[in-house]
């Protein structure tokens, strides 16, 4: 039995999207991953933004640096689309801790353009729900079941 067709969210954080050639060597990695990228957008967040997304980790004492970052410039917003998406991305860009990829998994895209733990250059949704929900979020009430129910139906004809 094959994977399920997912939806994720990928960011690649203003740290990273400072320097074009870097994601334009993002995109070419996650196009040779077999990850589809379905949706972009160039976003540049207020502080209510940032807070607003990351506030399941309000009151955690790197919430405000995390804000600061994802709120430091323009980052890039994905809609990656293939079976077990989640996974995958999440694999692709490795641990959120830099200096742990950087040891543990070299070829990690966290590993390879993060800077801190902080700015580690990357999200990837954790769940499905989460997905479902920061995708609604970036992509203003983009309805993701109907999208991947479209996929099915295009895919068993």
């Amino acid at each position: 039995m094959s994977a399920p067709l997912q939806l994720t969210l990928g960011i690649i954080k203003p740290s990273v999207t400072a320097h074009q050639p870097h994601v334009q060597d993002i995109m070419r990695t996650i196009k040779q991953s077999g990850l589809e990228i379905v949706r972009t957008k160039r976003i540049f967040w207020k502080e209510k933004d940032a807070e607003q997304f990351y506030g399941e980790h309000k009151g955690r004492f790197y919430y405000p640096r995390l804000v600061q970052h994802a709120s430091s410039g323009p980052f890039v917003a994905l809609a990656l689309c293939g079976p077990d998406a989640i996974k995958r991305w999440r694999t692709l860009i490795g641990p959120t801790k830099v200096f742990q990829g950087q040891w543990e998994q070299p070829e990690s895209l966290r590993a390879r353009y993060g800077l801190s733990d902080t700015r580690n250059g990357f999200h990837g949704s954790d769940s499905s729900e989460s997905a479902a929900k920061e995708l609604g979020q970036v992509f203003e009430g983009w309805d993701v079941e109907w999208f991947l129910d479209q996929r099915r139906k295009e895919q068993s004809q």
